[in-house]
């Protein structure tokens, strides 16, 4: 394969990565966090040589068993899911035929060095397609059936397909397929004419990935939410003695709760009724809860409520607390009662 070739063949590689990269990436969500710092890999797996044959010497057909492959890498992980690495290959298989013809002996051996540019495509939390090109150099030893070698060291080309599994913060399990292209190495065996090696292989790994930067802490929980304040009281009840309208002590201090409430809530309106228990005619015991809610409001006003605020009314004996007969002093009828509204 020319080196034009070689070139053309890297370039359509990495346009149909990008592109099948970009199209997933659109049509999948980004779950898990992404990969960010330094790696260290290795892989081993299967290599495969495609028929070769070694132009002008007469080899026309170059079989090869399929054997052994291993990689190192050392990469970084970028925003985006982008890795470059630099990656140090070996692979080895063992001549099968020569000219259609089984042999004993003869080995294809080649140790590669490549810079990868990949992306990788998330597909769930924990599962990635990865996408890759690299070029670099391929060192090519060959040794024939009759223990004649030569070697030669061409740039070389290579697409990348895998799968990873995130095992852990800082692991990665991985499996990948790797198809290399050598340009054409130049091999002379003993009294043959020097002549040129086609050289395509593919490989496919298990390997295991150690390294990144520790993932982002997750994020804060939300705030709690504060408590919501303890709703305002909107009514306060104040008791009278038997036949009394002035505010005791204890309805002073209710008044005062009342007051406050009111002036932090900007109440629009107090509205004041005052109330009696059962003792005493209906005429008088009118005319007793109005003086009762008179002396809640005035006691109001000179707390600082607004007098315009308030309005009062009585209802005598109409609305008992307590149901009694006529006649009977029951204490928490005898009161009045502050709504803010």
């Amino acid at each position: 394969m020319g080196l034009k070739k070689l070139l053309a063949a890297s370039v359509a590689v990495a346009a149909f990565s990008a592109g099948a990269a970009g199209a997933l990436a659109g049509s999948l969500s980004s779950w898990g966090p992404e990969r960010h710092g330094y790696y260290f890999g290795l892989e081993a797996g299967w290599s495969s040589v495609n028929d070769s044959s070694i132009d002008g010497t007469g080899l026309v057909d170059l079989q090869f068993e399929n054997q052994r492959a291993g990689f190192l890498t050392f990469g970084h992980a970028f925003d985006g899911n982008w890795r470059l690495e630099l990656e140090g290959g070996y692979r080895e298989n063992d001549l099968e035929k020569v000219n259609f013809v089984h042999v004993g002996s003869g080995q294809l051996r080649e140790y590669s060095g490549f810079v990868n540019v990949l992306k990788d495509v998330t597909l769930s939390s924990r599962f990635l397609l990865d996408f890759g090109v690299g070029v670099g150099m391929d060192n090519v030893r060959f040794k024939d059936n009759l223990a004649r070698k030569d070697g030669d060291t061409v740039i070389a080309a290579q697409g990348i397909v895998g799968l990873t599994y995130r095992l852990a913060d800082h692991w990665d399990l991985d499996a990948t397929y790797r198809y290399l292209w050598a340009d054409d190495p130049s091999i002379k065996l003993g009294a043959l004419p020097e002549g040129n090696m086609q050289i395509t292989k593919q490989t496919v790994t298990l390997g295991l990935r150690y390294g990144y930067d520790d993932p982002p802490p997750p994020p804060a929980p939300p705030p709690a939410p504060a408590p919501a304040p303890a709703p305002m009281a909107k009514q306060f009840i104040i008791f009278f003695g038997f036949n009394k309208c002035n505010i005791t002590a204890e309805a002073d201090a209710v008044l005062s709760e009342a007051a406050a409430a009111a002036k932090s809530s900007g109440a629009a309106s107090v509205r004041i009724v005052g109330h009696t228990d059962t003792v005493g005619s209906d005429k008088y015991n009118q005319k007793l809860s109005e003086c009762r809610a008179n002396a809640a409001k005035t006691n109001l006003v000179g707390k600082g409520v607004a007098e315009g605020a308030i309005s009062t009314s009585g209802k005598g004996e109409s609305e008992l607390m307590v149901q009694t007969g006529d006649g009977v002093k029951e204490p928490q009828n005898r009161r009045a009662t502050v709504d803010l509204q």
